[in-house]
């Protein structure tokens, strides 16, 4: 057994984090660290686990962490991360960071979005943690920084056709929506349920998120050159799930290839994609729970234009299930492990 710890086990990554394991066969939660909640337990904290988890919350030293886990997930924020991650690969643990710390390869890229690096020369290292494009690099990796909610959604969505040159880079809009969820635990005026609900909005318009540079990034490495999109980040009344519309013009070549066959071809051996049938679209009710990616296509004659759809669940595949796979990688288990439950519906 694997002995595993949730640095910041009281968000919702961690929660989902914890639900997860607590069915995974060859894994044992034996640290959950919390602050807010130290001395709790987590099944207290959180009620959905009763009965699943009996581990209590602790406000633990990176030190006191080192003794209790070999493998850790790092669910805490941004800046956070990167005074814990260090001293854990220092100590010759294994993790996977669910923050944006490593996500970034250019450290300025990273700074001029975020704030100063203090450990930039660990970006080098970590492996980007999607594992349907990645996997042969995470596997050997020892720090694997797992992949945005919004990012995950779009890069698998384009890779196919911007890797075989078939659609036009500068012609991409993404229009993305996201539950609640994806803006954390901590109670903030803008998630309060008198603010989201009956409602729908836009926010961080105008290039200003900050999964923009990592989306980018990704979609260089598939385009083979510099790629700048417009991304528009919605606000949905749901509490989970992620559903990203995305419209490009197609290129000569695209416009003779059969695209549905192209995308059937890429993803049809993935356990944790479906590319849904000609005239089917994505509903993120149909991913809810689970670590599945449902993707969909049409294209429009009219404009040349295609529009590619992917819905996830963001807590799910947009992070802790995603996290998951990664572990489950780096650990020589079976990649499906502990993920292969069902969404559930209604």
């Amino acid at each position: 057994m694997l002995n595993v710890g949730i640095v910041g086990a009281s968000g919702y990554t961690g929660v989902e984090l914890a639900r997860i394991l607590a069915g995974h066969p060859e894994v044992r939660l034996t640290a959950a660290t919390s602050r807010q909640y130290a001395g709790k337990p987590l099944a207290e904290v959180f009620p959905n686990l009763r009965k699943r988890v009996d581990i209590v919350c602790e406000n633990l030293s990176v030190d006191e962490l080192i003794e209790r886990a070999d493998f850790f997930f790092c669910a805490v924020p941004h800046k956070t991360a990167m005074n814990i991650v260090p001293h854990l690969l220092d100590a010759g643990k294994k993790v996977v960071d669910l923050s944006a710390d490593y996500r970034i390869h250019d450290a300025a890229v990273y700074e001029a979005w975020y704030q100063p690096h203090s450990s930039p020369q660990l970006l080098g290292e970590a492996a980007y943690g999607l594992p349907e494009l990645y996997r042969e690099t995470i596997r050997p990796a020892r720090l694997t920084a797992n992949p945005g909610c919004y990012p995950t959604s779009v890069i698998l969505a384009l890779t196919p056709l911007l890797r075989n040159g078939l659609i036009d880079p500068a012609s991409l809009i993404i229009d993305s929506k996201s539950g609640t969820s994806g803006a954390g635990r901590a109670a903030t005026v803008g998630s309060l349920f008198c603010e989201v609900t009956d409602g729908f909005r836009a926010y961080k318009v105008g290039g200003t998120h900050r999964h923009i540079p990592e989306i980018e990034q990704e979609l260089s490495v598939a385009a083979g050159h510099p790629v700048t999109i417009s991304f528009t980040p919605h606000l949905l009344p749901i509490s989970r799930g992620i559903l990203s519309t995305i419209y490009g013009s197609l290129t000569e070549a695209g416009e003779q290839t059969d695209l549905q066959a192209l995308y059937e071809r890429t993803y049809g051996d993935e356990p944790f994609i479906r590319v849904l049938p000609a005239g089917s679209f994505p509903a993120t009710q149909h991913v809810r729970g689970s670590n599945c990616c449902d993707i969909g296509l049409q294209q429009d004659p009219r404009t040349k234009r295609i529009i590619v759809m992917c819905a996830i669940d963001n807590i799910v595949k947009g992070a802790s299930g995603q996290a998951v796979q990664n572990m489950n990688l780096m650990n020589g288990f079976a990649e499906t492990t502990g993920l292969m439950g069902a969404p559930f519906f209604p």
